[in-house]
């Protein structure tokens, strides 16, 4: 009987947070966002993807610190290809820029449904010297989340 509960219970948050889910474009809701808070989001994502990068690198040392034929697969190297191109590099500390750059990129009409890491992605891919690869990145989020 409590199984049947629990199921019913579950299915229940998922019919919820179904219709309740978020109803505003990413870019509504960072204009909405004054100028520290916006630094605050930035600091936080680049934190964030910081931390899990290190940790990952931490668990794959620990899993294969006794083989000592191994070798780093190409999909790991790429992984942390991809997580660095989410950090600026070339920013260094001021992340008032990178803040600056997404409210730009939210001023275009196209891309008001691009979700926030992946507006700091492109941002600092174009703020690390690619823009040609930051232009891709961007037209292919514009034709994914078309408005």
């Amino acid at each position: 009987m409590k199984s049947y509960q629990t199921s019913i219970f579950c299915i229940g948050i998922i019919f919820v947070s179904i219709l309740s889910g978020q109803s505003e474009a990413p870019a509504d809701y960072w204009t909405k966002l004054i100028q520290g808070e916006k630094v605050a989001f930035v600091n936080g994502a680049y934190g964030g993807i910081a931390r899990m990068k290190l940790h990952h690198e931490k668990e794959v040392q620990k899993q294969y610190m006794s083989d000592p034929y191994w070798v780093q697969p190409y999909y790991i190297n790429r992984f942390y290809d991809i997580v660095d191109e989410h950090i600026s590099q070339g920013v260094t500390y001021d992340l008032n820029i990178v803040a600056g750059h997404i409210d730009a990129l939210y001023a275009n009409y196209d891309n008001r449904n691009i979700p926030l890491v992946e507006a700091i992605r492109i941002v600092s891919v174009a703020q690390d010297g690619e823009p040609q690869k930051a232009d891709l990145i961007l037209l292919r989020a514009q034709k994914k989340y078309t408005p």
